[in-house]
């Protein structure tokens, strides 16, 4: 088994980016390590040593896929200048999940989500709980500190959470963009410069 505290040597580093660009596009679920292997240019063997076994590697690959949120999140912490910015934060949001760049990451990032409640044991295992944490908290830093810990304030950015949360998961079902825009510009007020086809990403996030 692989030391996870140890620092990842280039191939390490090389080999994931190279399988999470093949997951992208393919899928995690149904993730076989042969296939994966060969369209990446390295064996199965390689990728066991490396990565300890292939739950090893797909919890690098949700860890992968989770640091790309926690940039985003990081960014949209300094965006909006009112005093209460959760509509104005939850709107940026909203900007980059429709990005249609972004599909592939996604759905990804939903298969990650839902795996981790029917499978709890298995290598997606809190995957969904830590997905909620992180946006919660950056929903959290958008409030005014005075509701923020209040029922009220825990109330108003878990409803934001859930817009956000079920506009996404119809917009990767239908591609329906202009009626779930319009819907999440009538919860939220159309505060990101445009969410419709969603420009480029705040400053800082790279392109759940």
């Amino acid at each position: 088994m692989v030391d996870s505290d140890a620092t990842p040597s280039a191939r390490h580093t090389e080999l994931l980016e190279a399988a999470y660009r093949y997951v992208l596009a393919h899928g995690l679920g149904e993730m076989s390590l042969r296939p994966l292997a060969a369209a990446i240019g390295t064996s199965p063997r390689v990728l066991l040593y490396l990565f300890g076994s292939k739950d090893g590697l797909i919890r690098a690959l949700l860890a992968r896929a989770r640091a790309e949120e926690l940039a985003l999140l990081s960014a949209v912490h300094a965006s909006g200048q009112a005093e209460d910015r959760l509509p104005q934060v939850a709107a940026v949001l909203w900007g980059w999940l429709a990005d249609p760049s972004r599909r592939a990451l996604l759905t990804l990032w939903l298969e990650g989500y839902v795996r981790s409640l029917v499978e709890p044991a298995g290598p997606w295992a809190d995957f969904a709980r830590e997905t909620v944490e992180d946006w919660l908290e950056v929903l959290a830093a958008a409030q005014p500190a005075r509701v923020r810990d209040s029922a009220e304030g825990r109330a108003a950015r878990t409803r934001a959470l859930a817009v956000l949360r079920g506009a996404l998961i119809d917009l990767l079902a239908t591609g329906d963009t202009d009626r779930v825009n319009a819907a999440v510009h009538r919860e939220f007020g159309d505060r990101s410069g445009g969410c419709a086809g969603a420009g480029p990403a705040p400053a800082g996030a790279p392109g759940e």
